[in-house]
């Protein structure tokens, strides 16, 4: 079910929806469907254009970041423990003596920057592997390493190294929650990610304070150069609209408050 799941989203996807308009439309203009068949093949083009924008890119970014503030950890209430959200260290082989930060490694950076500032005593760090990878060390595994080396002692770190989705995130993370007697929780994961993953672990009744990281959208003049395509764009306008997917299929299925 999981790899089916992977593959219906990226069929909606900018890139595989065009794709699959555009073999759509060699196959109506095979079978002489002329008018059909440059209609679809238009589309294709079309839609792989609009979200290959940069100013398009940046809106619909925007309109999940700009939910929240960007602001200092200090700005933030103290709370019981910070659950930090895998997606921005990449779970390496076990022979490799380091694994290799992403994108999104920002979210480590933040929750170290939480605990040295006092907002919680406790951590937990939040991320699994998925089965298509290998005999690779959890996500969860790889940040701990990295807090370590950013000053966070291994004793205040607890690990959840079995979700492979942000739904599992939040059920194991609320399991270590109620165990360890937390009652105030602090939110660590992308500016992108936190709707999602706010409404997802109030959904299993944990209502946690967002501590949103990793921002991307800042200001911009307008330029000529904003409305030319551009693979970066095509890329950050995917996730994002992995994002508002992600959300309304959590919401369908009952995973995600409302």
């Amino acid at each position: 079910m999981l790899y089916l799941d992977k593959l219906l989203v990226q069929l909606a996807y900018p890139l595989g929806l065009s794709l699959a308009l555009a073999l759509m439309a060699l196959l109506l203009l095979g079978l002489g469907r002329r008018r059909l068949g440059g209609t679809a093949l238009a589309v294709a083009i079309g839609w792989l254009w609009l979200w290959s924008l940069p100013a398009v890119s940046d809106a619909v970014r925007l309109s999940l970041e700009g939910r929240f503030a960007n602001q200092a950890v200090s700005a933030v209430p103290a709370a019981d423990v910070v659950v930090v959200l895998g997606g921005g260290v990449y779970g390496a082989p076990r022979d490799w003596p380091y694994p290799n930060l992403g994108p999104a490694a920002d979210r480590v950076w933040q929750a170290a920057r939480a605990w040295h500032a006092g907002k919680a005593r406790w951590l937990i760090i939040s991320g699994g592997g998925m089965p298509w990878q290998g005999d690779r060390r959890p996500e969860a595994e790889a940040m701990r390493g990295l807090l370590t080396a950013l000053g966070v002692p291994e004793e205040v770190q607890l690990s959840e190294d079995r979700s492979r989705n942000t739904r599992e995130n939040a059920l194991y993370s609320a399991e270590l929650i109620r165990a360890q007697g937390f009652e105030r929780v602090l939110l660590v994961t992308s500016a992108l990610h936190m709707p999602r993953a706010l409404a997802t672990f109030r959904a299993v009744g944990i209502d946690a304070i967002p501590l949103p990281a990793d921002f991307e959208v800042m200001p911009e003049p307008s330029h000529p150069l904003r409305w030319m395509p551009d693979a970066q764009a095509l890329v950050d306008s995917t996730r994002a609209l992995k994002e508002y997917l992600g959300l309304w299929v959590y919401r369908w299925r009952g995973w995600a408050a409302g």
